[in-house]
């Protein structure tokens, strides 16, 4: 029975029919497999080069965003540096402005003695005093009866009934000079305004 077995022709042609059939199956299967996994590896492959130009984008992006920063940094500091040079004297001018008021007080008095020499002299004084808080960057505001008050420039002191309707909301006195220093105000003018 057993020799039945192995010589049965039909049984012999169908395995060998079958098994190419099945291996040509599996070779396919193997094939598109590895074409996959090759496929993906490529993909893989690219997004890793992909991964690396986003992550060489994001730094020149942070790099620039840096340098940018750096850049406005310098400019500031350079300004408030230049600042600080016009501005540097501030308190020493502030504290200068009531001997200068005491000079212009003083002449005033001094040209009501009618003493000649002794009002030459304090001019002097008061011009070459004047002179170099100048030259350091002082400058008086100046500041004319009747003009609009604008209280950014001006400090109102008191509020009078005006003397006349083209004063109203005016200014009617200048009780002291303001003054500035470079481009900023030190001491604001004080003024009485017209009700």
């Amino acid at each position: 029975m057993n020799k039945n077995k192995d010589n049965n022709p039909t049984e012999n042609n169908n395995e060998p029919n079958q098994d190419p059939s099945i291996k040509d199956q599996v070779e396919e299967l193997l094939d598109d497999a590895i074409e996959e996994v090759e496929e993906q590896d490529e993909e893989g492959t690219l997004s890793e080069a992909e991964q690396l130009k986003n992550d060489l984008e994001k730094e020149k992006d942070k790099f620039l965003r840096l340098f940018a920063e750096f850049e406005n940094y310098k400019r500031r500091t350079s300004k408030e540096r230049l600042e600080l040079f016009k501005t540097a004297n501030q308190e020493v001018m502030t504290a200068m402005l009531p001997v200068l008021d005491d000079f212009d007080r003083a002449l005033v008095e001094i040209n009501k003695a009618k003493d000649k020499n002794l009002l030459k002299g304090v001019e002097l004084i008061h011009n070459k005093f004047r002179e170099t808080l100048k030259n350091k960057g002082l400058e008086a505001m100046n500041t004319e009866k009747g003009e609009t008050f604008d209280a950014d420039i001006h400090e109102a002191i008191t509020q009078i009934p005006a003397p006349s309707e083209k004063l109203k909301g005016k200014i009617v006195d200048v009780v002291e000079r303001g003054y500035k220093l470079g481009e900023r105000i030190i001491r604001f003018p004080k003024v009485v305004i017209g009700q």
